[in-house]
């Protein structure tokens, strides 16, 4: 299980998401997003509906999960749309990392507390023989791999 760890300075989350997820489904992959609470997921559907590129996708309550090649939720669980690809937002964490090739760990630089979850995150993940990597956004907002 490959996780990356991606360290948001130049945009926010509901910038840097839609890129990534329009870069998985390019593959062709499924995601599954998975917010730290329900409360973040309003605005990441937002983005989503608003990115340059069509990301199809739905959250519980919403069309079949099966069917959606992106699924919002908050609830960690294994994925319900088959995706091998998980975003984790906002805090998130899962129990349910086994169940996905990749794992993206998306974390506010803005923000000490996010900073410092997240290093607690990478410093587990560690211990749990994951193969890690830590992506910072360069000063044009790409991604420069770091470690």
């Amino acid at each position: 299980m490959e996780i990356g760890f991606y360290h948001l300075t130049r945009s926010t989350l509901e910038q840097a998401l839609p890129k990534l997820l329009a870069k998985v489904l390019s593959l062709p992959g499924r995601a599954v997003v998975l917010g730290g609470s329900v409360a973040c997921l309003p605005a990441i559907d937002v983005a989503l509906w608003q990115a340059e590129e069509w990301l199809p996708h739905n959250a519980p309550g919403g069309v079949d999960a099966a069917l959606q090649p992106i699924w919002l939720t908050a609830e960690d669980g294994p994925a319900p749309n088959e995706a091998r690809h998980l975003f984790l937002v906002r805090g998130a964490h899962s129990a349910h990392l086994a169940g996905f090739d990749r794992a993206f760990d998306l974390f506010d630089g803005g923000d000490d507390g996010a900073v410092e979850a997240a290093r607690g995150r990478f410093r587990e993940a560690r211990a749990a023989g994951h193969n890690l990597a830590y992506w910072q956004q360069s000063a044009t907002g790409g991604w420069e791999k770091r470690a």
